[in-house]
């Protein structure tokens, strides 16, 4: 008998996904029979029947919203820090031109003839 592969199959034993949701009020009860999910987002609001593990509309409510995200952002100003010094380095404020000795060659030419 060989193998038989399926793609895209029902997925067993995963979370519900509703769990998670923004818009899902989920009920418990003591038992594994005990579970009611209703779904807000829509209108009228409707009980699922069934375990979802994808969603259109689903809203994950443990991550902040943007709103959230910038009232908790640090502001940085942008500003470069001068130090007078830093040890091993010099920085060079003028450039002066290299000394030329074109004048010496000439004598010595000279008095060697």
């Amino acid at each position: 008998m060989s193998k038989l592969n399926v793609k895209n199959g029902t997925p067993m034993g995963n979370a519900h996904l509703c769990r998670r949701c923004t818009w899902g009020q989920v009920i418990t009860g003591y038992r594994e029979s005990d579970f009611v999910v209703i779904c807000m987002r829509t209108d009228p609001n409707f009980t699922v029947p069934f375990a979802v593990c994808e969603c259109s509309e689903f809203s994950d409510k443990h991550k902040p919203s943007f709103e959230q995200m910038k009232n908790l952002a640090i502001h940085v100003n942008p500003g470069r820090v001068v130090s007078a010094r830093t040890k091993g380095f010099y920085a060079v404020t003028k450039v002066k031109a290299a000394r030329e000795d074109k004048g010496e060659d000439e004598d010595e030419t000279a008095r060697a003839k």
